[in-house]
C-alpha cells in the first residue's frame, strides 16, 4: 500500500525545508510545518522561517501552521495535533500529497504514533492549589501522575510543572469525545550531515540572521508588547537577543551563548530521532542536501 505522508525531519540548519518545498514541487504537494515556534506571527528571522523558499520557478508551494497565531497566544500540543489531523483530511480527500516537514521531535512524533493527547484548558482553581507547593511538591506530583516523563525540562519550571500536572489529569479523566485520528502510513526521512559540516552551517546561518536583522526583529516584538518574561521563553534567538537588549549581556557574550545553544539544541534534536527510532519509527537517512536520493527513497514509498 502507499503511504499517504512524507515526513522530512532533521536538526536546525540541515536544509529540510528546502529538500521538502522541492518535494512538494516535483510531487504537486503542500507543506505541514512541525515547527514549535513558526506558528507564531512576526517571528520570522529567529525561527527561521525563510519563506521565500517556498516560491519555486514562479510557483508558490502552500504550507500550513506557519504564521497562524500571535505570539502573545499559547499553542499547544495538543492544538498542533487536532490542527494537523484536520490539513492531513483536507489535503487526503482532495489527493493531495501532505508532507510534513520540522525539527520538533514532540510535535513529529505525536503524529507518528498517534499520541492520545487530552484538551486540557487552564484550571484556575488547581494552579491556585498548586501555587502554594514548593518546586519539590510539584515534581513529586507530576511523576506521580507521569512516573515515565520524557521531558526533564518540565522538572525545572514550576509553571511548566504545573502544566504538566494540569495535562496529565485531565488524561487521567476519561473522556467520551476521543480525537477522531486519520489512519497514517507515513514515510519518513531523516537530512544528516557530519558534524563539524552541520556545526559550520549553523555558525554561518547564525551570522546571516543577525546581518538580516534579527536583533531588530526582537526589538519589534517587544515594543509591539511583548514583555521580556514571554520573549525569552521562546528560547535560543530570543531568550539571548532579549538578554542583551535588556543589557544583561554584552554583544559578544550574546553571539557566543547563542552560538552553542544552537549547537547543544542540533544535539538534543538529534537524541530525540534516535529515541524514535528506538521506539521502532524507520527513519531513512539521507545525507546532506542529496536531493536526488531522497526523491528516489520517496517514490519507492508512493508506487
Amino acid at each position: 500500500m502507499a503511504k499517504n505522508l512524507i515526513v522530512i525531519l532533521g536538526p536546525t540548519a540541515s536544509g529540510k525545508t528546502q529538500l521538502a518545498v522541492q518535494l512538494a514541487y516535483d510531487l504537486q504537494g503542500e507543506i505541514i510545518s512541525a515547527d514549535s515556534r513558526q506558528v507564531y506571527k512576526g517571528m520570522d528571522i529567529g525561527t527561521g522561517k525563510d519563506l521565500n523558499q517556498y516560491l519555486i520557478c514562479g510557483r508558490k508551494i502552500p504550507y500550513h501552521l506557519v504564521d497562524i497565531i500571535d505570539p502573545q497566544s499559547e499553542f499547544s500540543l495538543f492544538e498542533f495535533q487536532n490542527r494537523f489531523y484536520k490539513i492531513f483530511t483536507q489535503l487526503s480527500r482532495k489527493k493531495i500529497m501532505p508532507i510534513m516537514v520540522g525539527g520538533t521531535g514532540l510535535y513529529l512524533e505525536s503524529v507518528l504514533t498517534g499520541y492520545n493527547i487530552p484538551e486540557a484548558p487552564p484550571d484556575q482553581e488547581l494552579r491556585k492549589i498548586l501555587s502554594l507547593q514548593s518546586k519539590k511538591q510539584l515534581q513529586e506530583i507530576l511523576q506521580a501522575l507521569k512516573p515515565r516523563l520524557h521531558n526533564k525540562t518540565d522538572l525545572d519550571d514550576p509553571g511548566r510543572l504545573i502544566r504538566a500536572i494540569e495535562i496529565e489529569r485531565a488524561r487521567a479523566i476519561k473522556s467520551e469525545e476521543q480525537q477522531v485520528k486519520p489512519e497514517i502510513d507515513a514515510v519518513v526521512l531523516g537530512i544528516s550531515w557530519e558534524r563539524s559540516a552541520l556545526r559550520q552551517r549553523i555558525t554561518s546561518r547564525l551570522k546571516e540572521r543577525l546581518a538580516q536583522g534579527m536583533i531588530e526583529e526582537v526589538k519589534n516584538l517587544h515594543s509591539a508588547g511583548l514583555i521580556w518574561e514571554k520573549l525569552e521563553s521562546f528560547g535560543l534567538e530570543y531568550r539571548f537577543i532579549s538578554q542583551y537588549l535588556q543589557n544583561k549581556i554584552a554583544f559578544d557574550e550574546m553571539i557566543n551563548k547563542l552560538n552553542t545553544s544552537i549547537h547543544q539544541f542540533a544535539k538534543r534534536q538529534e537524541t530525540w530521532f534516535r529515541r524514535m527510532e528506538k521506539k521502532g519509527i524507520v527513519i531513512n537517512w539521507i545525507p546532506a542536501n542529496n536531493y536526488p536520493l531522497l526523491k528516489k527513497t520517496v517514490m519507492k514509498f508512493l508506487r
